[in-house]
């Protein structure tokens, strides 16, 4: 296998190519599951600590603070410590984050999920890099193979993780640290890229600079599509288990369907990257799939006896229209740094939108007593997300061509 960094033909060995997608495929396997793995044992979080439901929503709320804050700065860290180095560190974040739910403190419960939360924020900015840089004609395929793996690892935690605090009665924290094994092992498998002090690609470092992104209708199209689409997502990742609980079902239940939601919610990228190439535009299908969620979301209300189906459903929802709006970026522009810069703004917005709605969710419960009005708001936010895909979705691209400073 040969790739091209920075200007020079590096050849690997097969061996040392499934090595790199091994650890590709682990360090995904990070960057959900401590965030998400918290919402099925939030009921006990909050009665071990007496929280509030807005300092509970606080808990998935500062991850995706960091991811927005932390997000602008990842691209600095690798020009300066290189890709391999930097993922590795953020590996280090996260493993340190889960390590401290081991100590019986509410203090270190928020700072090492805000550690966690800077760790896949670089991980997050970064592994895209990674995988087009090694793997510029596999693009496709390697995006949906790590996708798909946060999809699996955190769905699966999400579903064991209430029968694993219930076992010998371990406890909620061990339940949560013990993700802290596998990020051991994905640092193991990752220390023979740290051989390698690789500069990230160059429309990486472009995206820091250009700004004229900010400046295009169809950009802040496409970034509130992905937004409002995190906004829901990550109210019903945070807090879907105590939404399910409140209609009558039990403990493990609502975690497997918040386990179900997230594998589902991987599913699309196998369906929708063949599909896409065959479409002209993607203006019905990105609407008609928004529609659905917003239906699913008022299915949980109303009819909470169907809570699979809803649930499975607005999962494959969620994660079709975040890979149709990570299409549109690169279908609605010229060139790889406009792409970029389109990336960035998607992401910081998205994620300071993503952050308001776990907050907003329990502030809302605490008002209201009952999940019914962040429902009807998640329902709001997913009919507002197919009338953006569906003008994110027509088939122009954006007026300008950036250029670097």
């Amino acid at each position: 296998m040969t790739l091209i960094l920075n200007s020079t033909l590096i050849k690997r060995s097969a061996f040392s190519s499934a090595i790199l997608i091994l650890g590709i495929i682990f360090i995904a396997a990070n960057l959900r599951a401590p965030v998400t793995g918290l919402a099925p044992v939030l009921e006990h979080i909050i009665f071990s600590f007496s929280l509030t439901p807005s300092q509970a929503g606080m808990l998935t709320t500062l991850p995706l603070i960091a991811f927005a804050l932390a997000s602008p700065v990842a691209a600095n860290l690798a020009k300066k410590q290189g890709l391999e180095s930097s993922l590795f560190i953020a590996l280090i974040l996260i493993g340190f984050g889960l390590a401290s739910r081991l100590i019986d403190s509410v203090t270190m419960l928020y700072l090492g999920t805000a550690i966690i939360g800077v760790g896949i924020a670089i991980g997050n900015v970064l592994l895209p890099s990674l995988i087009k840089r090694d793997f510029p004609h596999k693009v496709a395929v390697m995006t949906s193979t790590y996708v798909l793996a946060m999809g699996i690892f955190g769905g699966c935690y999400s579903a064991l993780i209430i029968p694993l605090a219930e076992y010998k009665n371990i406890g909620w924290q061990i339940a949560l640290a013990c993700y802290g094994l596998l990020t051991l092992i994905s640092i193991i498998i990752w220390l023979p890229q740290l051989k390698s002090h690789t500069k990230p690609t160059k429309d990486l470092l472009a995206s820091v600079h250009n700004n004229k992104v900010w400046q295009e209708a169809l950009a802040w199209q496409i970034t509130l599509l992905l937004g409002l689409n995190s906004f829901f997502t990550y109210i019903m990742i945070g807090w879907l288990p105590s939404i399910l609980l409140e209609a009558g079902h039990s403990n493990q239940y609502a975690g497997a369907l918040q386990g179900s939601f997230q594998i589902a919610s991987a599913i699309p990228g196998i369906i929708l990257i063949p599909l896409l190439a065959k479409l002209n535009d993607q203006r019905i299908l990105t609407s008609l799939l928004a529609s659905i969620a917003a239906t699913c979301s008022l299915g949980l209300l109303y009819f909470p006896e169907f809570a699979a189906l809803w649930t499975i459903t607005l999962g494959f929802c969620s994660g079709a229209c975040f890979i149709l709006g990570l299409s549109f970026i690169s279908l609605r522009t010229h060139d790889t740094d406009q792409a970029t810069s389109l990336s960035g703004m998607a992401q910081c917005l998205g994620y300071l939108l993503a952050a308001a709605g776990p907050l907003i969710a329990g502030s809302l419960h605490s008002y209201f007593g009952n999940w019914a009005t962040t429902l009807w708001l998640c329902a709001l936010a997913s009919a507002l997300c197919a009338i953006f895909g569906y003008l994110g979705g027509r088939n122009i691209t954006m007026k300008h061509t950036l250029q670097n400073p």
